[in-house]
């Protein structure tokens, strides 16, 4: 398996292979927003050659160069300027929140009182609404380096009733960079007032390169569950479905694009392609635990994506058409990258077979997530 090769170094080499001597961290400039407020950009770099790009707006990672068998190459999509991140419209390497993915209705019930959310996904709430964390200019409280990592951590005030959640929310984002070869982001939030929380990042990954021309759909896929939630509209439907003999089984190596255009199955229909939860654990991890593997032939690249969380979302960019326009001028379309985000499911402020989505004063929620890279040799 995969991950006792990771851990032997068996036909895998980490991507960082020599001693380490340093790596860095370096502020600079990324435009301004419209108003005239700078938005600032950390530049996270190691030995190996990698280099990740995070800017204030959104918390976004704009940039994740990684070695490869045929060399370095940035491996998640998005823009050369502050305005192509304004103009986008499908969160691309973004931080969402408060609550990522869809909540039914956009509303939710909370000791007893419902809390109308703003609806910007047909009639339900979406990655945190009109103006989720995705559409904030966080600050950069600290940026630092040694010779094991270099990291960026970015905070910013959910002020309470803002896309209609409750409770004044204090959040952090701290991406890290190591020389081992891993993308680690920790999301952490605390509350004055009962709310609900569920933060992820969403970049779209295409381990050949981000318009290198190759499809993200000849990407080999891995993810070790067992069942998936099926959904309408996006919505879960409340039902726990095994993967067994269905196009949501990557419980073993597949490449994504081999079911994805499969018109027999409903749930593919609903969400023109993979656009759903898979269900690896029923409850948050006390550790990390594995959410999937993704592996690009070509240039040997191989991401692990571990997390606590219990849910991944697979989503294939089935919305993307052409309109965005990314970095060097390359046209995003569909099929060019696929996004796993690490998640609570779907929904689950309104249905409590899914667990619980509550933040209480007092308690401090943490969401832990590794992106871990490798070349397989």
């Amino acid at each position: 398996m995969l991950r006792s090769l990771w851990g032997l170094g068996v036909l895998l080499a980490a991507v960082v292979a020599a001693p380490a001597l340093a790596a860095d961290a370096q502020r600079e400039a990324f435009g301004a927003l419209p108003d005239g407020r700078a938005v600032e950009a950390v530049v996270l770099s190691n030995d190996d050659g990698m280099r990740v790009r995070v800017i204030a707006w959104g918390a976004i990672v704009q940039e994740l160069t990684v070695p490869g068998n045929d060399g370095p190459a940035d491996v998640v999509l998005g823009y050369d300027a502050i305005e192509g991140y304004l103009a986008d419209g499908s969160y691309i390497g973004a931080t969402v929140g408060r609550y990522a993915n869809r909540i039914a209705g956009a509303r939710f019930t909370l000791d007893g009182r419902e809390y109308p959310l703003a609806a910007n996904n047909g009639a339900n709430s979406l990655h945190g609404g009109l103006a989720g964390f995705d559409k904030q200019l966080w600050a950069v409280t600290e940026v630092r380096a040694d010779a094991d990592s270099a990291s960026v951590t970015l905070v910013r005030r959910s002020p309470a009733g803002e896309e209609g959640f409750p409770g004044n929310l204090d959040v952090s984002a701290t991406f890290a960079l190591t020389e081992s070869g891993e993308l680690q982001v920790t999301y952490r939030a605390t509350t004055d007032a009962p709310t609900v929380v569920n933060m992820t990042n969403h970049s779209y990954f295409n381990l050949a390169g981000e318009g290198s021309g190759r499809s993200a759909e000849g990407h080999l896929l891995t993810i070790p569950a067992e069942s998936y939630t099926p959904a309408v509209d996006g919505i879960p439907t409340g039902e726990i479905r095994s993967v067994a003999g269905t196009p949501f089984d990557f419980r073993t190596p597949r490449r994504v694009g081999d079911r994805v255009r499969d018109g027999r199955d409903e749930q593919l229909r609903s969400g023109r392609g993979y656009d759903h939860n898979w269900v690896v654990s029923r409850a948050p991890a006390a550790g990390l635990q594995l959410l999937a593997t993704v592996e690009e032939p070509v240039s040997g690249r191989v991401m692990q994506v571990l997390g606590n969380q219990p849910g991944v979302q697979l989503y294939a960019a089935n919305h993307l058409n052409g309109t965005a326009i990314g970095k060097g001028g390359v046209m995003y379309r569909q099929g060019d990258a696929i996004c796993l985000e690490p998640q609570l499911f779907p929904d689950t402020p309104n249905q409590p077979a899914f667990g619980s989505a509550r933040l209480d004063p007092g308690e401090t929620y943490e969401h832990r997530i590794v992106y871990r890279f490798a070349v397989r040799s």
